[in-house]
């Protein structure tokens, strides 16, 4: 998996799926691959400082559980996260993937199909265990008639409900991740467990993208080396370049939409369209990989050269590979909600004076707001952001 771009928070709606939203049967089966997944990721994980005794360990992943500690205490002491049990045990799940997501959308629309939980409310994406229990889902929804897409998840969050058991622990499949990308996804389960509206997956996403953001910013100035810098600055300008250009192919599918819901088009001219901006799409990204194999060796491309890839860029660009081979409508909504409001809550933090307590307040008051006001509102701050406080 490439590093920070496909949506990787499953929020678990852990032994709370309702039956209304599918046969009580496969709401029960559901129940139990819930219940059975997370606790054996549960019962692998072992305390931190439990691992650093041992003598057995690679000396990598010794030195990566200490900077986990340190980030752990950062996210408290700098950023305000929860100081709790979460992300203080590790386990080794012996899996490239936490869970599995299931995402899918019709073939002229850009919204998801959604799942609903009790505490969660209705979300865009069902988490799955194992990788054939999600593609079976997969599959059935493929017969409804919906375009559909798969993929692992490195990191879910229980939104401290399970702290009582022990939190929800660092996991393999993410330790190994460059500085810069594992302190951001430790920081954005956190922000899951400050901030939750039930059913909201923009504004729930947006707020822990613009936390981990945010947070890393700082600790990467604060905590890091400059070779980590270097590398993350690398690294997260492949990320936002790729990210603008998903966001301007999901404009160009979006106006190709509401031509077609508005009876501007038929069937057939719909498709042509959507074929073309799909093609676009993907010749835009081949140039994109181009350009970036082209820049040659940096700080984050060891033994790389004009035209080659170091380790660290082959795996990112990888994931963008896949990411583009299979890219249709579900993957285009499922990664809208990880970046369409992070600017409002970035200019938010400005407004609160860059406090993050007084910042979570403020998030916490629009989570208590009707959905469509908050979003309103979030939206007014993108459109006309205000001076920070004392600037």
């Amino acid at each position: 998996m490439h590093f920070s771009f496909l949506p990787r928070c499953t929020l678990l709606g852990l032994l709370l799926a309702l039956p209304g939203c599918a046969s009580q049967g496969s709401a029960l089966g559901y129940y139990w691959q819930s219940v059975r997944g997370h606790m054996q990721i549960l019962q692998a994980a072992e305390p931190i400082d439990r691992w650093t005794a041992r003598t057995d360990i690679a000396p990598a992943l010794r030195q990566r559980l200490l900077l986990a500690q340190r980030a752990r205490t950062f996210a408290v002491t700098a950023l305000g996260l929860p100081d709790n049990a979460s992300y203080r045990r590790y386990a080794d799940l012996k899996r490239p993937a936490a869970v599995w997501n299931v995402v899918a959308a019709p073939p002229y629309a850009l919204t998801l199909h959604t799942w609903c939980f009790a505490v969660t409310g209705c979300i865009g994406y069902r988490g799955y265990f194992t990788e054939p229990d999600a593609q079976a889902e997969a599959a059935v929804l493929a017969q409804q008639g919906l375009e559909v897409e798969v993929y692992g998840v490195p990191a879910y969050s229980t939104l401290g409900y399970m702290n009582w058991a022990g939190g929800d622990p660092l996991l393999s499949t993410f330790i190994g991740w460059p500085e810069g990308e594992f302190v951001r996804l430790l920081f954005h389960e956190l922000a899951h467990q400050v901030v939750y509206a039930q059913g909201d997956t923009l504004f729930n996403e947006s707020f822990a993208t613009a936390v981990e953001r945010l947070g890393s910013a700082r600790w990467l100035a604060e905590q890091s080396t400059p070779q980590a810098r270097e590398a993350f600055a690398q690294s997260n300008g492949r990320r936002d370049a790729f990210r603008a250009l998903t966001r301007a192919t999901r404009a160009r599918l979006a106006a190709i939409y509401a031509q077609k819901e508005a009876e501007a088009l038929d069937a057939s001219a719909a498709l042509a369209m959507k074929n073309e901006a799909m093609q676009r799409f993907r010749a835009d990204y081949a140039a994109l990989r181009s350009r970036w194999l082209e820049a040659g060796a940096g700080p984050s491309t060891v033994n790389a050269s004009p035209g080659h890839a170091s380790p660290v860029q082959a795996v990112q660009l990888a994931g963008y590979d896949r990411w583009v081979a299979q890219a249709n409508n579900a993957s285009f909504a499922a990664q809208a909600a990880y970046d369409e409001l992070v600017p409002a809550f970035e200019t938010l933090f400005e407004r609160e004076g860059r406090q993050w307590p007084r910042f979570y307040d403020a998030v916490q008051q629009l989570a208590r707001q009707p959905q469509p006001q908050r979003h309103e509102a979030l939206r007014a701050l993108q459109t006309h952001p205000k001076e920070t406080p004392g600037a």
